[in-house]
């Protein structure tokens, strides 16, 4: 028996009712790969997972053809009602997913964490030293570019200085 493609393993199904769509949840963006042997895959029920919770069928079709290539990814998933039980599902059918999180960073924590003043902190990173101020007092919230560049200091401080220096010859 030959290999069929993810299309005709769709066709093969026929016209698919009721998947019991995720009716709430939250926005996730993910990345997802293959966990296992491309045999053992189950790439339908990969999609369909995808599909209950709002993604498109063909960019969900596409990563899930991309995971199976072993490329990189990130899929934006409309509606999770839990990041788990979407990782459950789709562990069961052959894949591992992770999420990309633009999660909320305690800056005055992180900052003390590295021993740095707010002046230190901005001239070492790159920020301004308002913004930090800001944060620190809960005047503003980080935008999305800001948490994720937080959250990159936080988990890697060294690799986020060595990207930004540049060397004087």
């Amino acid at each position: 028996m030959t290999k069929s493609s993810l299309r005709e393993r769709f066709e093969q199904r026929g016209l698919i009712r009721g998947t019991g769509a995720a009716s709430s949840g939250s926005l996730e963006i993910v990345v997802l790969a293959r966990g296992g042997e491309l045999s053992q895959a189950r790439s339908v029920d990969a999609v369909i997972a995808s599909r209950r919770r709002g993604v498109p069928t063909l960019k969900a079709k596409r990563a899930v053809e991309s995971a199976m290539a072993r490329q990189p990814n990130v899929v934006s998933v409309p509606r999770v009602e839990d990041v788990s039980v979407l990782a459950q599902e789709l562990r069961y059918c052959g894949f591992v997913l992770s999420t990309v999180t633009t999660r909320r960073v305690d800056v005055k924590s992180l900052r003390k964490r590295l021993g740095l003043t707010q002046e230190q902190f901005a001239l070492r990173f790159g920020l301004e030293l308002d913004a930090i101020q800001n944060w620190e007092h809960g005047r503003r919230e980080p935008d999305a570019a800001a948490r994720s560049y937080l959250t990159v200091i936080e988990k890697a401080p060294e690799a986020a200085q060595a990207a930004l220096a540049v060397p004087v010859v």
